[in-house]
């Protein structure tokens, strides 16, 4: 991944992220969050 690539994909995630804030209070990060914690602990499990 080129540094390019890689400043194009954080700008979008943080756009993404600064609507969600907006137009839904954050509820939609919340969620993400939460199932990505889930997950995390999920593979640690079985690690």
């Amino acid at each position: 991944m080129t540094n390019r690539i890689a400043a194009v994909m954080a700008i979008i995630i943080t756009a993404l992220i600064a609507v969600d804030i907006f137009l839904n209070g954050g509820t939609v990060v919340l969620f993400l969050m939460k199932k990505l914690s889930k997950l995390i602990n999920w593979m640690a499990f079985w690690r």
